[in-house]
């Protein structure tokens, strides 16, 4: 099932995605799926005529994983962890697909970074890796935005990887998918820049959540960023960015100058 957020006639409103005639539709949702379930209003709009939003703003925390692909901790020129390297986005850098990326000023060189998300259905601690699965709500697609020559000043990532629009997510949220071996691809202006598979991943999500749980509490519709492929790179303003993560679809965003 696939779970959309998209602009409604006033508040943000969640349907499932669906065909009817031939013709992709959007079923509306009674509130939002996380807290009331799926309860249909008996309402389908084509989906070509809504604006697809971010399918979660996370109410607490964004949480990723650094270098969990051996060849991506290669390129960055450092050991693969022995253990998940956590840090946090805060959710005002989530954005939704199409939305602009914007360039800082503080920046010379601003990455991307796409990424397989995992989002949390409901409240949980202590997780062990084998009951993991049962706090998913689902999975979408990030890029994990990233000013490269902040982060290496700085020493830690908070301001590399926390300016607005940092977190584009979308273009939905996949409720039935193994993510066991999902090729993750990144394309700039139409070009391939990375070409990966979770297989490849050093912790698996499983193991993500086990490790995060045991010391922060994860609640529904806190996002989880796996980690990314080798082949991040630089993107400047005019580039436009697609990720595409197998069983799921493509998000896709287009960078623009912070003064426009």
């Amino acid at each position: 099932m696939r779970v959309a957020r998209f602009a409604g006639d006033d508040d943000p409103q969640f349907g499932v995605i669906g065909e009817e005639d031939g013709v992709p539709t959007i079923a509306v949702l009674k509130g939002d799926p996380l807290y009331a379930g799926f309860e249909l209003v008996g309402q389908k709009i084509p989906l070509d005529d809504v604006r697809l939003l971010a399918p979660v703003i996370p109410r607490s925390k964004v949480v990723c994983v650094g270098k969990n692909y051996v060849k991506h901790a290669a390129e960055m020129g450092g050991e693969v962890p022995t253990e998940p390297l956590i840090f946090l986005k805060p959710n005002t850098s989530v954005i939704g697909p199409g939305e602009p990326i914007f360039y800082p000023d503080q920046t010379e060189n601003l990455h991307f970074e796409g990424e397989l998300a995992v989002v949390i259905g409901r409240i949980c601690k202590d997780i062990s890796v084998e009951d993991a699965s049962k706090v998913i709500f689902g999975y979408t697609i990030a890029n994990d935005v990233t000013a490269r020559d902040l982060q290496a000043k700085d020493g830690q990532w908070a301001r590399a990887k926390g300016f607005d629009t940092f977190c584009p997510l979308g273009p939905w949220i996949e409720t039935n998918l193994d993510p066991a071996a999902l090729r993750v691809t990144t394309e700039l202006n139409g070009d391939p820049r990375q070409d990966g598979s979770t297989s490849d991943m050093v912790f698996s999500v499983a193991d993500v959540i086990a490790y995060v749980s045991s010391f922060m509490t994860l609640l529904p519709g806190d996002v989880i960023l796996t980690g990314t492929p080798d082949g991040v790179g630089p993107m400047l303003p005019g580039d436009s960015v697609s990720i595409t993560v197998e069983g799921i679809g493509t998000l896709t965003n287009q960078v623009v100058s912070a003064h426009d």
